[in-house]
């Protein structure tokens, strides 16, 4: 398992994001199944530089909180099935890990959103790290049933972390 974590911005919210970031990701990982070891980039940011990516790949001219940029094509959320024969550039040369994709996260809007949900900046950042592992390995929250499923996998995901509100 890799996990890369760039930090554009620091918060000292007296979060260890790394190591926070690694636990909700190997949970993710494991609640889903995935028989890979994975490689996945997490990129830490301030609304300005999140907001600009959101205008230029989604054209949302507005901040947001996280951002997620898979890089596997799923033919059903969470089915890792063919992955290896049907796409295999999305294997690291080198490690052979599933390269999962990028997380980006506002930090400022993480830290809004703690306070304005009164529930810690650990629960806070857990749960945009779930949310967006989910994204990486294909779920997404369009229609109401697949919001249902999605939200009910991330909040299982934290309450097996032991991370509520």
């Amino acid at each position: 398992m890799t996990i890369s974590l760039e930090e554009e911005y620091t918060l000292d919210l007296g979060i260890s994001y790394g190591e926070l970031a690694e636990l909700v990701v190997n949970a993710a990982l494991d609640y889903e199944a995935c028989p890979y070891e994975c490689e996945v980039n997490v990129i830490l940011t301030d609304n300005d530089k999140i907001h600009e990516i959101n205008k230029e790949c989604r054209s949302i001219d507005a901040a947001t909180d996280v951002l997620s940029f898979p890089m596997v094509e799923y033919s059903k959320a969470g089915c890792f099935d063919a992955i290896e024969e049907q796409q295999p550039e999305c294997f690291h040369p080198e490690s052979g890990e599933l390269m999962l994709g990028d997380i980006i996260i506002s930090l400022d809007k993480m830290k809004d959103q703690a306070l304005g949900y009164g529930h810690s900046y650990q629960r806070e950042f857990a749960f945009l790290i779930a949310h967006s592992m989910l994204h990486l390995m294909g779920y997404d929250h369009m229609e109401p049933e697949e919001e249902k499923v999605m939200f009910a996998k991330q909040e299982e995901i934290l309450r097996q972390l032991g991370i509520t509100r």
